[in-house]
């Protein structure tokens, strides 16, 4: 019986060796997975700068940070997920997409504080 037992557990072990050598070889890429039956895609979350870039272009004034927040907070359009200083963390956010993309930029910087849509 006990050379019956081990040999089951050989025969496993080769089913197993084979089931991991069918996987698709490194660098190819694998089939998509496909979409559940009645769910539709959940639409992505707004960020703080593409909420604020909205709140300017509505408004047609300059801002400082802690007035974009709490409009973007007023019309439920982003809220800080628990961050102790999202006005800090916004006029950065703004500040490097002036720096990085220049005249392509969706902010421009009107006063010391004050953000507004590129028009």
């Amino acid at each position: 019986m006990a050379k019956q037992a081990i040999a089951k557990k050989t025969t496993r072990t080769k089913a197993a060796q084979d089931s991991k050598s069918a996987k698709a070889p490194k660098g190819e890429a694998k089939p998509a997975k496909p979409v559940g039956k009645g769910k539709a895609p959940t639409p992505k979350k707004l960020s703080a700068l593409d909420g604020a870039a909205q709140v300017l272009t509505a408004s047609r004034e300059a801002m400082t940070a802690p007035e974009l927040i709490a409009a973007m907070a007023e019309q439920r359009m982003w809220t800080s997920p628990k961050g102790k200083t999202p006005a800090n963390t916004l006029y950065a956010a703004i500040l490097r997409e002036i720096n990085t993309k220049g005249g392509e930029a969706r902010f421009r910087k009107t006063e010391r504080g004050k953000f507004a849509a590129v028009q």
